[in-house]
């Protein structure tokens, strides 16, 4: 399945350029799947008028997360979509942020979204056709062919590869990227997932190896990340890079799960 990469070339687009007709109009019809998307921000007010807006009017639900943003993404987000549902995350850190949007999602299809700029919303179809066509859960790939990335230092390019290759050994599945936070998964496998306690950026990585572990049906899709438009990155690579792998052998150490969770009925959606 190919992606429809959709890197905006101008990134320099005024507010009510960027804002222009966003009524974000019912497009949802009958007895077909609600697709929510979950947007972690803190303190991302520059960077809400280039993601938000090109969010797909046939999304559902756009549920922003914020995490004690000190500048004013909550009042930015709501001008842009009125409609936004807000969301304060319980403790710091992105994992716990991805939680509490999941547990806030009203959609049978959630979708994980960065607000910094770095992932396109036009690759959202893609995703959600994946799940459409029969996965239980798609993670975006930097590096299957037509994904790429031009926000990733070589040290973290390698680290990011040593750490698929770990995961391919020990867990099998023929994973291309592990650590990014384009993902998708229809909201009835959440249940499977254990990340009560998974707080920091390795949320990805557990959720990854879980659905894999589970038998689930994952499907991979291209994706392109660019760098982010305003700001810094929360991310640090040493530290995160070590809870990363500290997740991998944790849940290397557990029995795999003795039954299939993976590939429920969904006959409402057509499975």
């Amino acid at each position: 399945m190919s992606a429809a990469l959709i890197v905006p070339e101008n990134r320099t687009d005024t507010l009510d350029e960027l804002t222009r007709g966003l009524d974000r109009p019912e497009l949802t019809l009958p007895n077909t799947p609600k697709v929510s998307v979950i947007v972690p921000t803190k303190n991302e007010a520059k960077n809400l008028a280039h993601v938000l807006p090109r969010i797909p009017a046939w999304v559902g639900e756009i549920v922003l997360v914020d995490g004690y943003s000190t500048d004013n993404t909550v009042a930015v987000a709501l001008s842009l979509i009125p409609s936004i549902r807000v969301v304060n995350q319980d403790r710091p850190g992105k994992g716990a942020a991805l939680r509490c949007g999941i547990q806030a999602a009203r959609g049978d299809i959630i979708v994980t979204l960065d607000a910094d700029g770095s992932a396109d919303p036009a690759e959202i179809p893609t995703f959600v056709g994946a799940l459409l066509s029969g996965a239980d859960f798609v993670k975006g790939s930097r590096f299957t062919q037509g994904g790429g990335t031009t926000d990733m230092e070589w040290y973290r390019r390698l680290g990011n590869w040593g750490l698929t290759q770990l995961v391919r050994i020990r867990f099998g599945g023929r994973f291309t990227d592990l650590c990014y936070g384009y993902n998708a998964f229809w909201r009835d496998i959440v249940p499977q997932f254990n990340i009560q306690d998974v707080d920091g950026f390795e949320i990805e990585t557990s959720m990854n190896v879980q659905a894999l572990r589970s038998n689930m049906k994952v499907f991979e899709v291209p994706s392109y990340e660019s760098p982010r438009i305003h700001g810094s990155s929360n991310l640090r690579t040493i530290p995160d890079g070590w809870r990363v792998l500290k997740t991998i052998i944790k849940l290397g150490m557990k029995p795999a799960p003795q039954t299939r969770a993976a590939s429920m009925r969904r006959p409402l959606h057509g499975r």
